[in-house]
């Protein structure tokens, strides 16, 4: 659908940030870069001007230079993302998944998509779950449907 498509379109800019910012910071940044996309995107709900202000916040609480939102709407480092998404394709081994991917120990997989996000022990416990399923040669799908949103703490999911 057409809606479906535009929001697809739009989400090329934080993507094109976050390879620009690993080509040129390196990959020790990326997770606090993430996070605080996240954070203003899901959380917070700036989707507003294809993702703009969500990304200069996000530079700004990791304290990366502001002009790197220039860089999320042009196709200077396509190449490098392309290529990323290329080795995870290579990595699970076809092209009949989505992101996010996950390698454990040579096996990939599509997933986790998880909500809320756990932490401690139970995030380990999930963790444990997915090496198990990552260890057995045939395991390759697990899927059931979307029936509730993101849930962030202390909110609740809408689907």
């Amino acid at each position: 659908p057409a809606d479906y498509q535009a929001m697809m379109d739009q989400s090329w800019a934080p993507t094109r940030l976050i390879t620009a910012v690993r080509e040129l910071h390196g990959n020790e940044v990326i997770k606090p870069l993430y996070d605080a996309l996240g954070e203003q995107i899901h959380h917070n709900k700036n989707k507003a001007d294809s993702y703009r202000d969500a990304i200069v916040k996000a530079l700004e609480e990791v304290n990366l230079p502001a002009e790197l939102v220039d860089v999320a709407f042009t196709d200077q480092y396509d190449e490098q993302m392309r290529a990323s998404l290329d080795l995870a394709l290579e990595t699970v081994g076809g092209t009949d998944v989505g992101v996010p991917l996950i390698s454990i120990n040579g096996t990939a997989f599509f997933g986790p998509v998880i909500s809320p996000s756990p932490a401690g022990e139970e995030a380990g416990k999930l963790f444990d779950g997915a090496l198990a399923l990552a260890s057995y040669p045939g395991f390759f799908e697990l899927k059931r449907p979307r029936n509730v949103g993101p849930i962030f703490h202390g909110e609740k999911g809408e689907a």
